[in-house]
């Protein structure tokens, strides 16, 4: 606001009668000049809020997507490649890879074009209004959660195999899950994604390290590597069960799984249309970790690999192995349930709130408050599905089938695709390919749900698992 200078007034000889008026109207402008300035001041504060919450960089993107990506899912890749045998698991591993890139892409299609989806919520709501909303919402949040449950059961066995049991199962899991408390505090996918530098060289040390160990202990066998039992293709001696195979399959699904947070990630993006850089590098080095992963080890252990695959070493070397690995299983599993936290308080407090920004005590306490909440769940899922395997195929198939596959072909049918389907060579040729990947996402939730129940069974009914809060390793 602009005042009148001094020059501006004409003094008149009743100035001193008019002292009082001119007093009180000084008054007024100055206490308009206070609500100007707290207005600013407000307005300030929030662009800065603003600007808090909107500093992703592309490379801070792909590292967030690889904390989420690249953790459990590689350490189960050895096993797969046990069950399908070396072609079809790199056929598989290389093919979901290939379409995981393309899914994310779509994903991040849909949220340049449609800037208002912050979640995969709001685009269940743009493609099947209310309903999709609800359910969607459910699967993201369930999702999450599950996740942040593996990875509970993750430092539970790390715990276990660094102290040898030295203190019941179940007090590990605890300090697994408080861990995971404390690590899933940061209230921006910014301040995380400085964690996730350690998270991705402690994955790949730990990998490093489990492909050197066994490679070298199986030259040391008797028989060296020429022993070792691995096949091209599944073993006709022992051949695996349906459930066993497409436990396998959904467990390179589970792999793959990073589209689900995308939407949340990008809504933090300084440039958004720089997502396309952070799905390409994340999606080749998945494929690359992965298949080298599964191949390697497996052809150093063959069907003596166990998952996750750090356990496949000798006694020191999985000491070694899990103790660096000790940062990917918390980091990793941390994103999972701070990404589900953010989505419930942006539920809570609209954008409008004064306390959506987590800067007021109120909102802290709040935040605090989601985070423990979502950690305590993920603590009895742990708890009540005890084994590695089995929970990432129960995670894949009932929520990853749809989040890395169904749901973004189905995105590209209702929110992308422009004019008939058969428009041209190239719309038929996309069509076709959506659908497919639909269809794909479909039979990976029906028969892996069923592969995850036969399996869970089987392990309790052979003993080869613990039961449900059992101080007892699992």
């Amino acid at each position: 606001m602009e005042l009148p200078s001094p020059s501006d007034t004409t003094l008149s000889l009743n100035e001193k009668d008019h002292s009082k008026k001119d007093k009180n109207s000084d008054t007024a402008v100055d206490v308009t000049q206070k609500e100007v300035d707290s207005s600013n001041a407000v307005d300030e504060f929030a662009s800065d809020q603003d600007e808090k919450f909107h500093q992703l960089s592309w490379q801070r993107l792909t590292i967030c997507l690889i904390v989420q990506a690249i953790a459990l899912g590689s350490l189960s890749m050895p096993g797969t490649f046990a069950v399908l045998g070396m072609v079809p698991g790199v056929i598989v591993t290389v093919g979901m890879g290939i379409i995981a890139i393309y899914t994310s892409w779509i994903v991040g299609a849909v949220k340049v074009r449609y800037p208002e989806i912050m979640d995969y919520a709001d685009a269940g709501y743009m493609m099947f209004g209310k309903i999709g909303y609800i359910i969607f919402a459910v699967m993201f949040v369930g999702l999450l959660t599950l996740t942040t449950g593996s990875h509970v059961l993750t430092g539970t066995i790390a715990w276990n195999n660094l102290t040898n049991d030295a203190i019941c199962a179940v007090a590990f899991s605890a300090i697994s899950a408080i861990i995971l408390f404390a690590v899933a505090l940061p209230t921006t996918f910014h301040d995380m994604a400085f964690l996730g530098y350690i998270d991705f060289v402690s994955i790949l040390i730990a990998i490093f390290i489990t492909i050197v160990a066994t490679g070298i202990e199986a030259s040391q066998a008797v028989g060296g590597l020429a022993s070792v039992d691995w096949t091209a293709f599944p073993s006709k001696e022992n051949p695996p069960t349906f459930a066993s195979a497409f436990l396998a399959i959904t467990n390179v699904a589970f792999a793959y799984a990073f589209a689900q947070s995308q939407f949340s990630f990008m809504s933090e993006l300084r440039r958004p249309k720089d997502y396309t850089k952070a799905v390409f590098a994340l999606g080749i080095m998945e494929i690359i970790i992965y298949t080298l992963t599964g191949a390697l080890i497996y052809s150093f252990c063959g069907s003596a690999v166990k998952s996750p695959a750090l356990l496949s070493a000798s006694p020191l070397m999985q000491k070694i192995a899990f103790g660096v690995a000790l940062p990917v299983i918390f980091i990793s599993g941390g994103i999972n349930t701070q990404t589900a936290a953010k989505y419930i308080y942006g539920k809570i407090y609209k954008p409008a709130s004064q306390h959506a920004t987590m800067s007021t005590r109120k909102g802290l306490i709040s935040w605090v408050g989601l985070v423990a909440v979502i950690t305590l769940i993920a603590w009895f899922i742990a708890e009540l599905i005890p084994f590695f395997g089995a929970l990432l195929g129960l995670i894949s198939a009932l929520f990853i089938s749809g989040f890395t596959f169904t749901f973004p072909a189905l995105m590209w049918f209702i929110l992308l695709k422009e004019g008939p389907w058969n428009k041209d060579s190239r719309q038929i040729m996309l069509s076709v390919a959506n659908a497919s990947i639909a269809i794909i996402g479909a039979v990976i939730m029906v028969a892996g749900v069923y592969a995850s129940a036969v399996d869970i069974k089987n392990g309790f009914a052979d003993g080869t698992v613990g039961k449900p809060y059992s101080c007892v390793a699992s």
